[in-house]
């Protein structure tokens, strides 16, 4: 059963029929959105660049008028920053296709990903995906955003089960609820800190949003 993907027509529908109970001019909805609509993976224009809202936060201080406090990501670059708008500020939606794509494997500075649809092999420069690029292992699936037949940026899972390769030993008294940290080596390559109590051979669930890990999985 294939995933449902909203399209630009539906979603302009959607925000028309908020537009007119909000009293707007109907061609407001094609225009913008206000921050009470943000939600994590939404897409918009900012700066005649399209990003992705990662996480927000509506804060609502004692003094002073409401804001939103979020963590973008760039689609082309990868890039995240952390920008604060405005409570009711306004921003263009940016409507994207979602493709389904499987990392094969690095080839001289290049990731090959497949199309799922088409099974095309496609080279793409690793630093296209960003800082979690170093979370790919073989099969993972990415997911390409395009607008018509550009490609716009990728999408990896924001939370991935990767084994230790290399760390220092754990030792006797180590605690899952102690506070210090090593560092560890991931099947990807990729370097995260993890508490002392984990080693070699364990498996641990990582957000590649934020480079946090999160617990070692149960096997």
């Amino acid at each position: 059963m294939t995933s449902y993907v909203p399209t630009p027509d539906s979603c302009l529908l959607r925000l028309s029929q908020l537009s007119l109970l909000r009293g707007e001019p109907l061609g407001a909805a094609r225009l913008a959105i206000d921050t009470s609509d943000f939600k994590n993976g939404m897409h918009f224009y900012m700066d005649g660049e399209v990003y992705t809202i990662v996480e927000f936060q509506h804060v609502k201080p004692g003094k002073g008028g409401a804001f939103v406090r979020t963590r973008l990501r760039k689609l082309r670059s990868g890039q995240v920053l952390e920008k604060t708008f405005r409570s009711g500020e306004r921003v263009e939606p940016a409507f994207v296709e979602k493709v389904k794509m499987q990392f094969l494997y690095r080839q001289t500075g290049d990731l090959i990903l497949m199309d799922l649809d088409t099974y095309e092999q496609i080279p793409v420069p690793e630093e296209n995906l960003g800082s979690q690029a170093k979370y790919l292992k073989e099969d993972v699936e990415v997911i390409a955003l395009k607008a018509g037949e550009e490609t716009l940026g990728y999408e990896l899972p924001n939370f991935m089960e990767l084994e230790i390769i290399e760390a220092d030993p754990g030792f006797k008294g180590d605690t899952v609820s102690g506070g210090s940290t090593k560092a560890a080596k991931l099947e990807s390559g990729a370097t995260i800190n993890v508490p002392f109590h984990i080693n070699v051979g364990d498996v641990v669930k990582v957000d590649t949003r934020t480079d946090t890990y999160l617990e070692r999985v149960k096997k």
